[in-house]
């Protein structure tokens, strides 16, 4: 696969859409996994990036046994470690030394830690104090935002995706990891009521971005923090433009392979 990226995050998206419900990236590209009765492959003809001159994507497509998955994902998924500080990992890899460890059930590569964007949000989050703070995790994915806030203090924390899939892996590894005070939640920032915090994560994209920054300043305290990520570095005119419009103050933007994370306090 040439680029890996974008393409590898087009990819996810498309083949979601088709029933796709796992996948692991690799250092050339991604296993995509799909149920044998949800499998269709007349299906792939609707995947605009297989055709789409600006990548090369060479697919196979070969059928596993059901036992062989645990075997596959075990040798696929490595534990993620964040500045020496945090670590992402399953449940069969090794007790790691560090403050935060962090151990997930990862069904998709959303929100382990290997995308940049969730690595640099993970950093973001453990260069700030939360505790007794009040924490709102957009698009939570498995969870992993969510959990660290948890982890440093934060006396509440919802989290909400929009993806069923996400809603249910981050209710279990929010239980495994013995985070009480962290409700997840199915849908979008239509949630939102009367809610107020002192922290808001949003890793999403950047289109649901510039629609939801006004919505995210609305269920922000004054002088709270907001972390965001999922866009490239061309965009961040874009993203800037509108946080400032919303009276936010950029603090610092933190870079990885033209992907980008930033900081705004209200």
């Amino acid at each position: 696969m040439k680029p890996l990226q974008p393409a590898t995050d087009i990819l996810i998206a498309e083949l979601s859409e088709l029933g796709f419900d796992s996948f692991v990236e690799t250092k050339d590209g991604l296993l995509a996994y799909v149920k044998k009765e949800t499998w269709n492959p007349i299906a792939l003809r609707n995947v605009q990036i297989l055709s789409d001159e600006k990548f090369r994507i060479d697919y196979d497509v070969v059928e596993i046994e059901q036992e062989n998955w645990n075997e596959r994902w075990e040798k696929n998924f490595e534990p993620i470690n964040v500045d020496n500080q945090c670590v992402v990992r399953a449940p069969f890899h090794d007790i790691p030394d560090v403050c935060y460890d962090i151990v997930i059930t990862p069904k998709m590569s959303f929100g382990t830690g290997h995308h940049e964007t969730t690595h640099m949000m993970l950093q973001l989050v453990l260069a700030l104090d939360f505790t007794g703070k009040s924490v709102l995790d957009m698009g939570c994915g498995t969870g992993v935002l969510a959990i660290l806030a948890a982890m440093k203090g934060a006396s509440s924390v919802d989290a909400i995706d929009i993806d069923n899939w996400s809603y249910l892996n981050a209710r279990e590894n929010v239980v495994g990891n013995n985070c009480e005070q962290i409700n997840v939640f199915e849908g979008d920032v239509s949630l939102l009521r009367n809610q107020n915090y002192d922290i808001i994560m949003a890793n999403i994209n950047r289109n649901i971005l510039l629609v939801d920054i006004p919505i995210y300043v609305d269920h922000l305290k004054k002088g709270g923090i907001l972390l965001l990520s999922g866009f490239y570095k061309e965009d961040i005119p874009l993203i800037s433009k509108e946080c400032e419009a919303n009276g936010l103050s950029f603090q610092e933007n933190l870079e990885k392979n033209n992907w980008v994370a930033s900081k705004y306090v209200f």
